[in-house]
């Protein structure tokens, strides 16, 4: 188990992230992962009420479908989080078939306003959360027939996404992040020349990685969001 502490949007984060017992099919592999993400959350004063953002990993296909829906049994209710799901042999250093990445934030109130917020018509995964003042975006995704077609639709499905959510309030070049999760098969100058013309993204908060694949046949990428709000 990997955890790091930083400090990011005037914020304190912890994440988390490990690979799933081998030898057990992925769901199980997955919810073993959660209980002990949720001891280790203790152990810095939080809990999964403080969670933002899920990453689930699968060796292949089979093992992404069962460790998401594994997640989406355990992450429910106001406890919903931004989420994505990817399938990805090279992430994995075992022989594990399922892993897990999950982001947590300390909010400046206790109290704080938790709001996830579904798409419409509701989907298995969120379309954001928004707490603390901080908007946590799902990965979206497009089925688009090229790369050079699916970028713009999923930076305008995005940035619909920030106006429903309160995002274009904010200069989303200073205090945004991205995180394009990208085919292995295609070129990653492609995306980051169709970035560089968007006057409100910033490459300097732009990261990288790349997968084997997603929940779709089609999608060649990815992209998450992270940014403030009201």
């Amino acid at each position: 188990m990997q955890v790091r502490l930083f400090r990011s949007l005037e914020r304190e984060f912890v994440e988390i992230a490990a690979e799933g017992r081998g030898g057990i099919a992925a769901d199980a592999a997955t919810d073993e992962l959660f209980r002990k993400f949720e001891a280790e959350l203790r152990a810095h004063g939080l809990s999964f009420d403080n969670c933002v953002r899920a990453r689930v990993w699968g060796r292949d296909k089979n093992a992404r479908t069962l460790a998401t829906a594994a997640r989406s049994k355990l992450l429910t209710g106001t406890r919903k989080v931004a989420s994505s799901s990817f399938i990805s042999s090279k992430w994995f250093d075992s022989d594990a078939t399922a892993g897990l990445e999950l982001l947590a934030m300390k909010p400046l109130n206790p109290n704080a306003e938790r709001r996830p917020v579904e798409f419409e018509p509701a989907r298995n995964y969120l379309s954001y959360l928004r707490f603390d003042s901080r908007v946590f975006y799902s990965g979206y995704t497009s089925d688009a027939a090229t790369l050079n077609d699916q970028v713009p639709d999923v930076l305008k499905a995005i940035a619909s996404a920030r106006a429903v959510s309160g995002g274009l309030t904010h200069d989303f070049a200073k205090t945004g992040r991205l995180s394009v999760f990208l085919r292995r098969d295609q070129n990653v100058d492609v995306v980051k020349a169709i970035l560089a013309k968007e006057t409100w993204i910033d490459p300097e908060g732009v990261d990288y990685r790349l997968v084997d694949g997603f929940a779709g046949e089609k999608y060649l990428l990815e992209i998450e969001a992270t940014g403030l709000v009201d």
